[in-house]
C-alpha cells in the first residue's frame, strides 16, 4: 500500500467538484494510494502477440490483457533474482514496460484497422513508449518524426527506439510550438501526449503531488493550449490528432480541447471513443473524451481526446535558417552496390520504402517518407545508420541486424545463454567449437541481439554503448 501518498487538500477539493456522479472520493483515494498494477507491450516488430504469450508462459509469467491494447497485458513475475528490464526478452526489443493506461493514446489514434498513416508526429515523445507503439502499428512503414524537448531525454528515446528495431524514426529536439510554423499541414496523424502536472501519477510516484498547486495548472494548460494549435497546424486536413495527458484537471484536459474548437470552428470535430473498447462508456464525456479516474479500471489516471481537422488553417509565418543539410542521396549506381554488398555479406534486403543517404563516409537509410520535410526541418538523428564505407567496402552497423534482419540469415550464429549474457554487458564472445569471418548476426535462440564481427574464434561485440547493461542480467 502507499498509504504514504501525498494528496494536497485543495486537489481533493477539486476532484471532488469534477468526479462523475456514478463514482465517490472514498473509491478515488483507495485507488490512489493503491500501487500500480506493472504492465507490458508486446513489439510486434520483433515477435508475434500469439508467440510472445507462449514464451510467458514458459517462463511462469501470468498474463492479464489490457482491454484497450491488443498487444497489451497485465504481468505477474518474480522479479527476486532478475527485474523484467533485465530479461533478455525484454533487452532484446520484444517487450516494453509501459503503464496500461498510455497505450491508449496510441490505441485511439489507430482506432480503426482502416487507420493507416503514412507521416505521424509524435510530440512529445521520450521515453519513447508510444513513439515504439506508433512505429509498431505502422509496421516501420512511412515515417515517423519523434520530438522531445528535454536534450537529456533524447538519447533515452533513441536508446528504446534502438532497442525495439525501430527504423522509419526521425528524431528532433525542439519545443513542441515550432512545428505549426515550420511543418504545417505536412502529418496524416499527430498525438500530443503533452507535459502536464501529472495528477494520474501518485500510484506510481508517492511524491507526485507534493508541489502541486491551482496555480500551476493553470500556467501548464496555457503551454498545453500553445501546443495543441501548433499540432493542429502540422495537421493535413482530413488528419486526426490525439491529446492526451497523464493528468485530471479539467483545465489541462476538456478545456484545452475546447480552446481548440473555439479557435477553430468548425474545422475542429471531435470523436466519440466510446466504442474503443470495452466499458469505455464507463470514462467517456459528453464530448466523446475519455476522462480515466484511476479506480475506474484499476491504472493511472488519464486523458484522451480524439480530433479530427476538416479545414485548412492559417500557419503561423517562420523565417528558416536552417544551415547546410549535411547528408546526400545516394546515386542509383552507389544505392545499388550498398545493397548488393549488404546482400552478399549478411543476406539482408534494403526495404522498397527506404533510400541510402550519406554523410562524408557514413551510410545512413531514410523512409522515402521523410524526404519532402528535408529542406523544411531540421532533424537531430534520421533513420538508421547501416554502415561506415571503408577502402574495401562496408562495415556494417548494429541496426542492420537488429532493424533489418529476420534472423533466418545463415551469416548468423546462436549464442549460449551465458555468452548472451556477455554481450549485453559490451563484451566479446566466444561460441565454443565456432569461428568465421567478416560481421555475423548474434542471436539468443531465434532472437536477434545485435552485430559482430569475427576475429578469428571470438566475435567483436558490436552493441552501442546505450545498450550496454552491467549487472542483474537474465
Amino acid at each position: 500500500m502507499h498509504s504514504n501518498v501525498y494528496l494536497p487538500p485543495a486537489f481533493l477539493d477539486e476532484m471532488a467538484a469534477i468526479l462523475p456522479a456514478s463514482l465517490n472520493m472514498e473509491d478515488f483515494i483507495s485507488a490512489c494510494q493503491r500501487p500500480l498494477r506493472k504492465s507490458i507491450r508486446v513489439n510486434t516488430l520483433k515477435i508475434t502477440v500469439e508467440e510472445f504469450i507462449k514464451r510467458a508462459e514458459e517462463k511462469g509469467w501470468a498474463l492479464t490483457p489490457v482491454p484497450w491494447c491488443n498487444e497489451g497485458f497485465w504481468i505477474e513475475a518474480d522479479e527476486s533474482v532478475v527485474p523484467l528490464g533485465n530479461t533478455a526478452e525484454h533487452m532484446s526489443g520484444l517487450f516494453y514496460i509501459q503503464e496500461a493506461s498510455s497505450m491508449m493514446p496510441v490505441s485511439a489514434l489507430f482506432q480503426t484497422q482502416d487507420d493507416h498513416f503514412d507521416s505521424v508526429l509524435d510530440m512529445a515523445a521520450a521515453p519513447g513508449s508510444k513513439t515504439t507503439q506508433i512505429a509498431a502499428q505502422m509496421d516501420n512503414q512511412g515515417v515517423l518524426v519523434a520530438n522531445e524537448f528535454s536534450a537529456s531525454r533524447v538519447k533515452v528515446l533513441h536508446a528504446n527506439i534502438e532497442r525495439c528495431g525501430v527504423r522509419n524514426a526521425a528524431l528532433s529536439n525542439y519545443d513542441g510550438r515550432v512545428f505549426g510554423g515550420w511543418l504545417p499541414e505536412q502529418f496524416e496523424a499527430v498525438l500530443i501526449d503533452a507535459p502536464c502536472s501529472g495528477e494520474g501519477t501518485v500510484r506510481k510516484d508517492a511524491d507526485a503531488m507534493k508541489n502541486w498547486s491551482k496555480e500551476s495548472v493553470l500556467s501548464i494548460s496555457d503551454t498545453q493550449k500553445d501546443l495543441i494549435e501548433s499540432a493542429f497546424h502540422a495537421l493535413k486536413v482530413g488528419g486526426v490528432m490525439v491529446y492526451s495527458t497523464c493528468t485530471l484537471s479539467i483545465e489541462e484536459n476538456q478545456q484545452v480541447c475546447h480552446h481548440l474548437k473555439n479557435e477553430f470552428g468548425d474545422a475542429v470535430e471531435f470523436d466519440n471513443l466510446a466504442d474503443l473498447f470495452p466499458h469505455a462508456d464507463k470514462a467517456v464525456t459528453e464530448e466523446g473524451f475519455l476522462h480515466i479516474f484511476p479506480q475506474v479500471y484499476d491504472c493511472e489516471g488519464f486523458f484522451v481526446a480524439r480530433i479530427r481537422k476538416l479545414a485548412a488553417s492559417e500557419a503561423p509565418q517562420v523565417k528558416k535558417r536552417l544551415g547546410k543539410f549535411p547528408f546526400e542521396k545516394a546515386s542509383k549506381k552507389t544505392q545499388a552496390e550498398v545493397a548488393k554488398q549488404l546482400q552478399q555479406a549478411l543476406e539482408i534486403e534494403l526495404p522498397d520504402d527506404t533510400s541510402v543517404w550519406l554523410r562524408e563516409k557514413d551510410v545512413w537509410l531514410f523512409p522515402n517518407a521523410l524526404e519532402p520535410m528535408l529542406g523544411e526541418f531540421r532533424f537531430s538523428r534520421m533513420g538508421i545508420k547501416i554502415a561506415e564505407a571503408h577502402k574495401n567496402g562496408y562495415r556494417w552497423q548494429h541496426q542492420v541486424a537488429t532493424a533489418l534482419s529476420t534472423g533466418k540469415e545463415t551469416q548468423s550464429v546462436a549464442l549460449s545463454v551465458d555468452d548472451a549474457r556477455e554481450w549485453f554487458m559490451g563484451r566479446d564472445v566466444r561460441p565454443e567449437g565456432q569461428s568465421g569471418k567478416g560481421e555475423v548476426i548474434v542471436k539468443l535462440g531465434n532472437d536477434v541481439i545485435g552485430l559482430g564481427k569475427w576475429v578469428g574464434n571470438r566475435i567483436k561485440n558490436g552493441l552501442p554503448r546505450e545498450l550496454v547493461r552491467d549487472k542483474n542480467l537474465f
